[in-house]
């Protein structure tokens, strides 16, 4: 079994090694789905760490359906971030119609230039799931990380147990999503994948004495300003000992 641990910051990334996962998908952006990281966090992370480090390469939040300069942007991203020593990276693109961009896809994946390519959670977004399975393992995809089309992916176990079945080692299914210590068992039992995707967060209490409680970063969004959410080292190790 492999644990991907979903990391938002270079404490995180350290977290996970620490707690004994595989690999690291590194992202900004975690509450929006996750977003490309600076080239400063891949670049200390990368120094920090020697596991596995995946870098999402995702403009922004919304939908994934991007403009040609989004394409563009995404493919300096992949150039820029593979210099420092990257093991690689997840992407994913859709059309209107909810089918893969190949199109799309093919141009991130040459940029990478052979390092190993996951496409992302745009999977669960979306028509058809038989159909979008055999056009990223044509586009020679390594894995598919995915909640099963489903908000989490206890919810989608069944839609995940057919990915795995239908894929038949072409390619790795990685569930991901809500994936905790009270149901990472389930899931991996009821659908046969081999790899698993989480945070494993705990709330880090921030250090400033002052604070200004009326005012918020989120503008008229309500968020936390003094507290950061962390990988959390023992849980990493919970989820370890369960699925190992």
């Amino acid at each position: 079994m492999i644990l991907e641990i979903c990391a938002n910051s270079v404490a995180s990334c350290i977290a996970a090694q620490e707690g004994g996962a595989q690999r690291i998908e590194l992202c900004a952006g975690i509450p929006e789905g996750g977003t490309t990281p600076s080239y400063g966090m891949v670049k200390k992370a990368r120094e920090a760490v020697s596991i596995g480090l995946n870098i999402i390469i995702r403009p922004r939040g919304g939908d994934f359906l991007y403009s040609p300069t989004e394409v563009e942007e995404m493919i300096e991203d992949i150039k820029i971030l593979r210099t420092l020593g990257v093991d690689g990276f997840v992407f994913g693109a859709l059309t209107p119609d909810g089918e893969v961009d190949k199109e799309v896809c093919k141009r991130l994946i040459e940029a990478a230039q052979g390092s190993p390519v996951t496409f992302h959670r745009a999977f669960d977004m979306a028509k058809d799931p038989k159909q979008a399975l055999e056009d990223i393992i044509e586009l020679g995809f390594d894995r598919i990380l995915t909640s099963g089309c489903m908000p989490s992916a206890l919810e989608g176990v069944s839609t995940i147990a057919m990915l795995v079945r239908e894929a038949q080692d072409r390619i790795a299914i990685m569930a991901g999503c809500g994936v905790n210590a009270s149901n990472v068992h389930e899931i991996v039992q009821m659908t046969g994948v081999k790899e698993v995707h989480g945070s494993f967060r705990s709330p880090i209490e921030s250090k400033m004495r002052y604070r200004n409680s009326v005012v918020s970063m989120g503008g008229t969004v309500v968020v936390e300003e003094y507290s950061t959410p962390q990988t959390d080292a023992e849980k990493v190790k919970e989820i370890i000992n369960i699925i190992s």
